[in-house]
């Protein structure tokens, strides 16, 4: 049974804190079968299947779980980015590690995390467009819609939540708990404190 708050125990200016569980592990996995089930039924019968490209770190518990739940072919690949400093966006976008799957004329959908700001998603959509693939759709676990500056809205959603840091389910705090399964959030009074800092 998944646990009301998660309380933050490594050392640093985190250590202490309560955390609100937003999903559980049961409602998550719900949730990624009702978002297999609609990739499947969108690409049945497509010439070739779709490649499925996560985005690194942070997607490959939902890419893997997401892939299970789709009951046609699909392909895999990987892009690594950064963005992000501790709770905040640095506002500019590097390439870590690109793909090696040719996605010229191919399905494809990028497999993220989490949009919030929507940077990162606007600089991978204008890279895979750039090779000229047949389809682009993009599959996000969570979104901050409230916050987006999307230059268009993701294709499937698990879960639109507020403007609130995140962790769990491949998600992190200076690289540790992705393993949890379920979603946790900071609460703004305690981010606030850190921001101070």
């Amino acid at each position: 049974m998944t646990s009301k708050t998660f309380k933050i125990e490594h050392k640093g200016d985190w250590s202490g804190m309560e955390l609100d569980c937003l999903f559980s592990d049961e409602l998550i996995q719900k949730r990624v079968l009702e978002l297999g089930q609609q990739i499947s039924h969108d690409y049945v019968g497509a010439e070739k299947p779709p490649i499925m490209i996560g985005v690194l770190n942070g997607s490959l518990f939902f890419m893997a779980d997401l892939m299970r739940a789709i009951d046609i072919e699909v392909e895999m690949d990987f892009i690594k980015i950064a963005s992000y400093h501790r709770a905040e966006s640095t506002g500019t976008v590097r390439l870590i590690k690109d793909i090696s799957a040719q996605i010229t004329g191919r399905d494809i959908i990028i497999v993220e995390d989490i949009i919030d700001s929507g940077l990162s998603m606007n600089f991978l959509r204008r890279r895979m467009l750039g090779n000229e693939p047949s389809s682009l759709r993009v599959a996000t676990f969570l979104y901050k819609k409230e916050v987006s500056k999307l230059q268009e809205e993701p294709d499937y959603v698990g879960f639109v939540i507020p403007n609130r840091y995140v962790i769990g389910y491949g998600l992190d705090l200076e690289q540790q708990y992705r393993q949890l399964r379920a979603i946790y959030a900071f609460r703004d009074e305690d981010l606030e404190k850190i921001k101070e800092k």
